[in-house]
């Protein structure tokens, strides 16, 4: 028997011998929100970026030239790169940002993309927030 949620397609109940099991993409979506969650989590600075995007590159190079090691997630190059794009588009919207990668969070905080980077980098708020995330030791 499958059943399926009228409010999501996605979602789909298969009963066999008694025992339910639920195959969904909003489950897949869990755990990729729980990899990011335990990256942004375990790293002071984490970067979300596709190899070869050139705004992923400023802002690689503008955290390598504050002293900052970024751990950096190429979305091409990872298994889950597109259910990862996928959340953090979703992310973006939220924040009303407009490019999602690349994708930069902040002692376990989403703090945005490049524009928001480069803003908090002019205003003078990123090297207290790096500072209190303990990316820096200055």
């Amino acid at each position: 028997m499958k059943v399926t949620n009228p409010q999501s397609s996605s979602v789909v109940m298969e009963r066999t011998t008694g025992v339910a099991t639920v195959s969904t993409a909003a489950s897949k979506m869990e755990t990729v929100y729980e990899r990011v969650h335990h990256l942004a989590n375990s790293n002071a600075v984490v970067l979300f970026s596709v190899s070869g995007c050139c705004m992923g590159h400023v802002a690689k190079q503008l955290l390598l030239g504050l002293g900052v090691g970024p751990t950096v997630v190429e979305l091409d190059r990872e298994t889950a790169g597109v259910e990862i794009h996928a959340l953090l588009y979703r992310l973006a919207a939220g924040n009303d940002q407009q490019q999602p990668i690349p994708a930069i969070f902040v002692g376990g905080k989403f703090l945005g993309g490049i524009e928001t980077l480069i803003a908090c980098h002019i205003n003078g708020t990123l090297v207290p927030l790096l500072k209190d995330a303990g990316a820096l030791w200055l």
